[in-house]
């Protein structure tokens, strides 16, 4: 919001500069408050964990969930996700109401390996398993149904060089969600300030171009839909809401 000291900041030349200009980024604390809030999301004390902050409810990604459960029908009620950049497993207890329902499920999550070691020690079980990379992940379960892209392509050094690498694994469904675009026709680097309440940190992200990102995705893929989500940030003083997409493999 306008005169707030967090949120986006600055237009930078290079994800090195943006980097050499950021603050404190306290992983360790970080992974800390993460697992405390995820612990009592899995043991059913608090429903609902983002960014290590606990809800009283569930606020849903309809469009995710409509997605994931949709690509389930298909598979008569059976689904595998490689979730890239899932925390500790948000998007899975977030929706664990629905995909309860399921015959089958499957939820891969990819993450440095501070979270990827957490994870495995606390989290995994024989639907949820932790991996720190695209590729350990297919070893060890083959092709998943979807690749679930929920607000990581902006903290990506190199979102496009990532994007087009997952591309060629051929994985059915890539599913994009809650993921902000620059207002302007271009990409744009800048710094983000959490609010202190969060956690105490600050680290270049990306103000990523829409259509560079469908264009990407286009060279394997066909956008089935599109969706704008219910969060927003400000940039510039302008609203821009979280939005994403289905994309289907054409090979």
């Amino acid at each position: 919001m306008k005169g707030s000291p967090y949120g986006w900041r600055g237009d930078y030349a290079s994800w090195e500069e943006a980097k050499s200009r950021s603050g404190s980024y306290d992983a360790g604390r970080i992974l800390d408050k993460v697992k405390e809030a995820s612990l009592k999301v899995r043991d059913h004390q608090a429903v609902y964990e983002r960014d290590s902050v606990l809800f009283s409810k569930i606020e849903y990604s309809w469009p995710l969930l409509a997605a994931i459960m949709w690509i389930a029908a298909q598979k008569r009620g059976s689904l595998s996700v490689a979730d890239f950049g899932g925390s500790l497993g948000s998007s899975y207890f977030q929706n664990r109401l629905y995909l309860d329902q399921l015959t089958s499920v499957k939820w891969w999550v990819i993450e440095q390996p501070h979270f990827v070691q957490c994870g495995n020690q606390y989290f995994s079980n024989d639907r949820l398993r932790f991996f720190e990379s695209l590729d350990l992940c297919i070893d060890y379960g083959g092709i998943p149904d979807v690749l679930l892209l929920s607000c990581v392509l902006p903290y990506l050094e190199y979102p496009y060089e990532m994007l087009a690498r997952m591309c060629q694994k051929r994985i059915p469904y890539i599913l994009i969600d809650n993921t902000y675009f620059n207002y302007e026709n271009r990409d744009r680097i800048c710094i983000q300030i959490v609010p202190q309440d969060i956690y105490e940190a600050s680290y270049p992200c990306w103000l990523l171009c829409r259509s560079h990102v469908i264009e990407c995705l286009q060279s394997k893929y066909k956008i089935l839909s599109e969706h704008k989500n219910d969060a927003v940030i400000y940039v510039d003083g302008k609203k821009i809401n979280y939005e994403g997409f289905l994309a289907s493999s054409i090979e």
